[in-house]
């Protein structure tokens, strides 16, 4: 015999005629109409093959198949029960385990300093991050939640815009006192000019590197021998004078303060780079989600 949700409704039936001791207070408890109960409980004994109530017009009792049949039903369709609550105790309080894929970069300068008040705030929870410069498909991987730099691409996923940072283009002094500054963007597409490409995850190729200064836009391949794929290595290496970068604005104002880094055309940063949380639908999400988006959105705001 199949299990199907008939079947279930039908035990759930059987469970409150019993508990309640007739049909009309079954009714009652399940909102709905004493023929209603009854025609239920015929369709599972046909279902079943067997007659679970002798009914009289004074009373309902079981019979034996029926009483039989309602001791075994009875552990499973609390334990039924129980795990329904549990779900929706999760899905309304912050709980059980959270899987986030987060850009390496944000998780390192944004969210790691402040990740001990979130984890502070939400004892019950088990966070694990996981940083990769790839999406992959969050459903699949398992994933709650996504954090990534750039525009989305179209999907099913729900896309919130957190943040717009500035790319910037940077060197260290060291690099300009050996090379000179240049004092347009044209002079780094010359070849007197060393550029650290940092490569684009999706596509495999280095980022081109663009200038933006209103309506304006410059685009040049730059040249140097070294591409990168992280954005910590991207800034150490430039700090440490070996070339220009274009860096996000997010992260590097110390550095501009300090003086480790010198930003070369601040007339041409009109370049804007997003971060999004993704994730995979807006109908009712758990707890457990939203209380992270409206922790990083606060990070974000800051």
């Amino acid at each position: 015999m199949s299990f199907d949700g008939h079947l279930v409704g039908g035990m759930a039936v059987l469970s409150a005629v019993v508990d309640g001791g007739s049909f009309v207070q079954a009714a009652e408890t399940l909102a709905m109409t004493p023929s209603g109960v009854s025609r239920a409980i015929s369709r599972l004994e046909k279902r079943l093959g067997i007659r679970l109530f002798d009914r009289t017009t004074r009373s309902v009792t079981l019979t034996d198949e029926g009483r039989r049949l309602y001791q075994e039903i009875a552990p499973l369709l609390a334990s039924l029960e129980q795990a329904a609550d549990d779900a929706a105790g999760s899905a309304k309080s912050v709980r059980g385990r959270l899987r986030v894929n987060i850009d390496p970069y944000f998780s390192r300068l944004i969210l790691g300093p402040a990740l001990d008040r979130f984890m502070t705030r939400y004892p019950d929870l088990q966070l694990e991050l996981f940083t990769s410069n790839q999406l992959g498909d969050l459903v699949a991987d398992g994933v709650d939640l996504a954090l990534r730099f750039g525009h989305p691409a179209s999907s099913s996923l729900v896309a919130r815009k957190l943040l717009q940072t500035r790319v910037v283009t940077v060197a260290a002094p060291a690099y300009l006192q050996r090379h000179g500054r240049p004092q347009t963007p044209a002079e780094l597409d010359g070849g007197q000019h060393v550029c650290i490409q940092f490569r684009d995850s999706i596509s495999g190729r280095p980022f081109p590197w663009e200038f933006h200064r209103g309506a304006a836009r410059i685009t040049l391949a730059g040249k140097g021998r070294l591409t990168v794929n992280d954005a910590g290595t991207l800034y150490s290496v430039c700090e440490a004078g070996h070339g220009i970068a274009q860096v996000f604005e997010l992260g590097v104002e110390r550095s501009l303060q300090e003086g480790r880094l010198v930003e070369l055309f601040p007339d041409w940063r009109d370049e804007q780079f997003p971060l999004y949380a993704l994730y995979p639908s807006r109908h009712l999400p758990p707890a457990k989600v939203v209380a992270f988006l409206e922790f990083v959105t606060a990070l974000c705001a800051a």
